[in-house]
């Protein structure tokens, strides 16, 4: 039976200058998939996906996240609830459903050939991947969570969930509530690294660094060699930046098409146009079962 081919766009505080647009056939069907960056503004954010409301299928939100899923409890940003309240008709959704299957999922996968037991991990982001976050830790990996670090500046490491989970509990309801722009990387910044290289030591300190593409970038010190490298929606300009860094391994949670991993939003989005909304944890395990899902390495030789 043919269908029609579902669209979906992710609308990215992002920078334009990373946007794609591929059709790609999952779960059976045809997709086509875009994302289109907003160079950092909340109002064009907005516009667009009020433009895109009832004229696609499904719509992510790039850049920043709808809500922190962290220990149950779901703590929204307030200017992603801004941008996503623009569409009346398309479901709108972040990643964080997909996330929390997909990167556990991942990471037990990814056991056998890392060897997660004593594997030292810098988790540059870990309040926005809780499932990474836990998944790690249960599998025996040494982590050093970096959220003070790359969210907020600040030179402390967490040690622990315990103490992670004090400090999402504790930072979440206000940081939420902060321009996304103070918190994480948006617009031009997407595409450019820092000189400082303060958190130089951690990486060096780490076997595997893991979270978030953009903020492991832009923190990266010049040298990366023998690093394994576990993230998502790197382009064919960061494989190259990272061989060129002399890291050994790359791994992305989603599927690489064309040269680039998408990102977790927009591959729920696409599942939602496919499959529907609310899914749930169930529906998305069910849907990377029928997928057979395995996370995917891009060489770096």
């Amino acid at each position: 039976m043919n269908h029609a081919a579902k669209h979906v766009v992710s609308v990215s505080l992002g920078s334009s200058a990373r946007d794609v647009d591929v059709t790609v056939e999952l779960l059976g069907e045809t997709v086509r998939i875009q994302r289109r960056g907003t160079d950092g503004s909340v109002a064009a954010a907005r516009a667009l996906v009020a433009e895109l409301d009832g004229q696609v299928d499904a719509i992510g939100l790039g850049g920043l996240d709808l809500f922190l899923q962290w220990m149950g409890r779901r703590y929204y940003f307030r200017e992603a609830r801004v941008i996503a309240a623009a569409a009346k008709r398309t479901p709108v959704v972040c990643g964080a459903g997909l996330k929390d299957t997909l990167e556990r999922r991942a990471v037990a996968l990814l056991d056998r050939s890392v060897g997660w037991r004593g594997r030292r991990v810098l988790l540059t982001l870990a309040v926005d991947r809780f499932g990474m976050a836990e998944a790690l830790v249960e599998h025996g990996a040494d982590v050093r969570f970096g959220d003070l670090m790359f969210a907020l500046g600040l030179p402390w490491p967490i040690h622990s969930m315990r103490t992670l989970d004090r400090v999402a509990r504790l930072l979440a309801p206000p940081l939420t509530k902060m321009p996304i722009a103070w918190l994480y990387p948006t617009g031009s910044k997407q595409t450019k690294a820092t000189t400082s290289h303060r958190f130089a030591e951690h990486y060096a300190w780490a076997e595997v660094v893991a979270g978030d593409w953009h903020t492991i970038r832009r923190y990266a010190p010049e040298r990366l060699d023998g690093l394994t490298i576990f993230t998502n929606t790197t382009t064919k300009a960061d494989v190259a930046f990272l061989a060129a860094a002399g890291a050994a391994r790359l791994v992305t949670t989603t599927p690489r098409f064309e040269g680039r991993s998408l990102a977790t939003n927009l591959l729920e989005a696409a599942f939602v146009a496919l499959r529907g909304p609310d899914q749930g944890r169930a529906g998305y395990e069910a849907i990377l079962d029928e997928l057979d899902y395995a996370p995917t390495e891009a060489p770096l030789s």
